[in-house]
């Protein structure tokens, strides 16, 4: 343990950089998206996932995961080099899937 009283939480290296933040850091990320398909006519109960996660490195990753609902589902991750191709993968993938039938959980009878 360190009793020493010049040191002091404003002197740390955690001072110096403040303000100095990325802006991918600034930039807020869309949250997770949850899609559902669910038509009992054909037996299809559907749902597909979608989330932006940083990388250390100022990347960012896309997250899938979609399957039948009420199991785990199949998983996939895709690696960016720039937040925004990331972004751009994100909102291409929603709107694919709109297209395709699927609407926002709890949104219609769809959750």
């Amino acid at each position: 343990m360190n009793l020493s009283r010049g040191i002091d939480s404003w002197k740390s290296l955690d001072v110096l950089s403040l303000g100095r933040e990325t802006r991918s850091m600034e930039r807020t990320a869309p949250g997770p998206l949850h899609l559902r398909r669910i038509d009992p006519a054909r037996n299809m109960r559907r749902f597909y996932t979608l989330s932006l996660q940083p990388t250390l490195f100022g990347g960012a990753t896309v997250i899938r995961n979609w399957g039948r609902i009420g199991t785990n589902g199949q998983s996939m991750m895709e690696i960016f080099d720039q937040p925004e191709q990331a972004e751009g993968a994100f909102s291409r993938l929603a709107r694919t899937k709109r297209r395709r039938g699927y609407g926002d959980a709890g949104v219609n009878g769809n959750g």
